[in-house]
């Protein structure tokens, strides 16, 4: 018995510090039929050498200048052959069984998502649930869990480009409003490191967050304003009492507000 084929995008942009753990989560896998797909945005660092090593367990990798992460990941959507689609970036990786378990619940889904395990200073710091119904509100689904048919991408479209941090909450907003079907796995199925893109530039995240609610909710602009300036505020207390190393404080905080529900 044949299996679907599973495409594994990873972008990366002089990420050698940790492209290797990435790949390796990749082809470790249990799962076996795994196209993977690696798009390097013309590194000048070491990464190009790391891909080098493995190029042989790769189903293809370019290196060449892009134009920001959304470019990058239609480059990548462009090259799948695979039924089913995941992205993985290149700080990030994957527990061994994710793929197997994401093929596993997919029968009767289009989207697939778990929990994530998040990194700080090489330590855990928490694990956040994934949760599609509060979607409406900001991304409450963690990006490298989820795993989506190509047939999806096909009729709805990939990444727009216009966006530098939110970019995958639009995707999944899209596929949410036209009737995609998902499913949770209640399990971590990646681990993430703080510190990346979105989280250094949270500001703009929040405005394009803004930006995709009114798209896609335009019946809702009251409500979106509102909760806009309900994150800014939020997420400006969570990171003062980050400083300020307030952990008790973080956790009584974040069961009181947050949306993402965080396990530990």
């Amino acid at each position: 018995m044949t299996t679907p084929q599973v495409s594994v995008i990873t972008v990366v942009y002089n990420g050698e510090r940790y492209l290797e753990q990435a790949i390796r989560s990749v082809l470790d896998q249990s799962y076996d039929d795994i196209e993977y797909i690696i798009i390097d945005g013309g590194s000048t660092d070491g990464s190009v050498q790391i891909i080098r090593k493995y190029e042989d367990r790769i189903a293809c990798w370019i290196s060449e200048k892009d134009n920001g992460i959304s470019d990058a990941f239609n480059k990548g959507l462009a090259r799948c052959n695979g039924e089913v689609i995941g992205i993985l970036n290149a700080d990030d990786w994957y527990e061994p069984d994710t793929v197997a378990l994401a093929m596993k619940h997919l029968k009767d889904a289009d989207i697939a998502f778990g929990d994530i395990r998040l990194w700080r200073d090489e330590r855990v710091d928490s694990i956040v649930r994934g949760n599609f119904t509060r979607l409406e509100k900001e991304m409450t689904l963690n990006h490298p869990t989820v795993f989506i048919r190509k047939q999806c991408y096909d009729l709805y479209g990939g990444f727009d480009l216009q966006f530098r941090c939110a970019m995958d909450y639009d995707l999944l907003l899209r596929m949410k409003v036209n009737r995609c079907r998902f499913i949770y796995i209640p399990q971590v199925l990646a681990n993430m490191r703080w510190g990346g893109m979105s989280d250094e530039h949270w500001r703009i995240g929040c405005r394009e967050t803004l930006q995709i609610k009114n798209k896609y909710l335009p019946e809702r602009k009251w409500r979106n304003a509102f909760y806009y300036v309900r994150h800014i505020g939020a997420v400006r207390a969570n990171k003062f009492f980050n400083r300020f190393h307030l952990v008790s404080v973080i956790r009584w905080y974040r069961r009181l507000f947050s949306r993402m529900e965080k396990i530990q």
